[in-house]
């Protein structure tokens, strides 16, 4: 190009009027909970930096706890003003979706990070430090682990408060997730929460190699994932020529025929959409735990603070089964035939794969994480149905299986030995005799991811599979309960290990919690009971909330 063209093209920029620039248009009231969430989070990182050392666990817990109150009533009082239906709508210039399941989605996120930030703050666990109070995570994070600047910290009783601003930060991310409504706006959401999470997994207080261990091959394969994703927003970007949600369903439907005339050559090439479409999923599948994309959940599990693998356990699983969702009956609904069958293999492989290879186990955390992949597959059962009633299920197992799982974690940073938690299974022998209580309350909780009857476990695998079964997935339900049968037999394996077992005389001892994380555990219990015995009112709540807007 001559240096007159450009030149003209120059002077002809500068003539065009500025006002021809539209200045965005923000919804802040629909957005509300996520902007209260990043604000706090912002102000987060500020106390870290100007309030004095003292003074920062009781700033950061009272700045966590009152900011997600504050966005869960946010999400409360715009459900009650009907953007969870009549006004659902497309906010942030066409990047955020307002709707039923955004809203309940987000609430659950808000709810179970409550929960989990008590457990983040409980200091009653482990004896006091050379006089200080001591949590979950490492006194700072930075040192290696058993050098000499380390034990430096732990005598000047210092303590990683940043992983309240980091915890924030990956809530913020993790409530725009289910609410994404372009694939912009979906990747951006992915690495907002990822990123805080990888760190959060690498600051353990004790077995501090391992929880870096845990870390760097989350990192790793969490990269992996997120290049997948990315790389799949590039093809249906180049099929579609837009990354909105709405403009790929109406391409993929035929509605529209060209969009950008710079892509009409790959406009509505169907192997664009399909292996771009595959490699989103993929992305989406290695947050959800499923198989054969679980090989991170197991190490990360165990490895990582355990007040975080509930965290993380409950709130991710949450995040991506929405964006899942939303994946899949808004933009590929006109696909249905084509990701039904591929989802079947991965539903079939994930429920057998996490119950059978959970038999296997004998830590408990490792346990747990595969009992999770299970769970991801008994919930994909919902997704396959492909009708609202697969989303309305679909949201209240995620509501359901988000506090017993925050509670289960919460019980077993109770049982501890001189090394810490004692997360092998050998060591919960009698359990139920050295401790009634708490082995009475993690009873009700495996009894929950059994799917025993009057829990809330069985409430969410009656909905999901009810769902299926109407769907025309029929097959997938008795593969299902033959799973849950084979699960049901190490969650009852450890009941009568708790209880049948004679404790031995050197056993773990259990500590006593501070009220912060008796709450959690109370609140664990309270719904798993609550959702068991009586769960029309929330089965109606998901019902009413499970309509996307398009």
């Amino acid at each position: 190009m001559s240096t007159t063209a450009v030149h003209s093209l120059w002077t002809t920029a500068a003539v065009e009027p500025l006002n021809k620039i539209p200045a965005p248009h923000i919804e802040y009231t629909q957005l509300s909970p996520v902007l209260i969430v990043v604000g706090a989070a912002i102000v987060s990182v500020l106390l870290e930096a100007f309030v004095p050392r003292k003074g920062r666990y009781v700033a950061q817990v009272f700045l966590s706890v009152l900011a997600l109150a504050a966005a869960f009533a946010a999400v409360v009082a715009l459900a009650a003003g009907g953007y969870g239906t009549t006004k659902a709508q497309i906010a942030a210039m066409g990047a955020i979706a307002v709707d039923g399941p955004a809203l309940f989605l987000q609430g659950t996120i808000l709810l179970a990070s409550i929960v989990a930030i008590f457990t983040f703050a409980e200091r009653r666990l482990d004896p006091a430090d050379h006089g200080h109070k001591v949590d979950s995570f490492a006194a700072e994070a930075a040192a290696v682990p058993g050098s000499e600047q380390e034990k430096a910290a732990v005598k000047a009783g210092f303590t990683t408060t940043e992983v309240f601003p980091l915890a924030l930060f990956a809530i913020a991310g993790m409530l725009v997730f289910p609410a994404a409504n372009d694939l912009l706006t979906l990747f951006v959401a992915l690495e907002v929460f990822s990123l805080p999470l990888y760190l959060l997994c690498a600051v353990a207080r004790r077995k501090r190699l391992m929880s870096q261990e845990a870390a760097v091959k989350y990192f790793l394969l969490g990269a992996f994932s997120s290049a997948f994703l990315l790389f799949g927003i590039a093809l249906l970007y180049g099929y579609a020529g837009s990354v909105s949600y709405a403009t790929i369903a109406r391409v993929v439907d035929g509605a529209v025929v060209s969009v950008n005339p710079a892509l009409a050559d790959t406009m509505g090439n169907d192997v664009l959409l399909l292996i771009g479409f595959a490699m989103v999923l993929t992305g989406l599948l290695f947050k959800v735990g499923a198989v054969p994309f679980h090989m991170w959940t197991p190490d990360v599990y165990q490895g990582a603070p355990t007040p975080v693998t509930g965290f993380m356990a409950a709130a991710t699983k949450v995040a991506a089964f929405g964006a899942l969702l939303r994946l899949l009956y808004v933009v590929l609904p006109g696909l249905t035939w084509d990701w039904r069958p591929v989802m079947w293999g991965v539903a079939i492989v994930t429920m057998l794969g996490g119950a059978i290879v959970a038999i296997t186990q004998t830590d408990i955390k490792r346990l747990l994480a595969y009992s999770s992949i299970a769970h991801a597959g008994f919930l994909l059962a919902g997704v396959i149905a492909a009708t609202p009633d697969g989303i309305s299920s679909v949201l209240f197992y995620l509501g359901a299986y988000s506090f017993v799982t925050i509670g289960a974690f919460a019980v077993v940073t109770l049982v501890r030995d001189a090394g810490g938690e004692a997360t092998h299974l050998s060591k919960w022998a009698g359990l139920g005799r050295r401790s009634p209580l708490v082995a009475a309350v993690f009873a009700v909780f495996l009894l929950a991811f059994a799917g025993i009857p009057l829990t809330s476990g069985f409430s969410g695998k009656f909905a999901v599979f009810k769902a299926a079964a109407d769907g025309g997935a029929g097959a997938l339900v008795v593969v299902g309960v033959l799973s849950s049968a084979i699960a049901a037999f190490f969650y009852i394996r450890v009941i009568v290990l708790m209880f049948f077992s004679e404790p031995k005389a050197d056993g773990p001892t259990v500590a006593v919690p501070s009220a912060l994380t008796t709450l959690t555990i109370t609140a664990g219990v309270v719904v798993t009971l609550v959702l068991g015995v009586a769960p029309q009112y929330f089965l109606d709540l998901a019902n009413q909330a499970s309509v996307f807007v398009r």
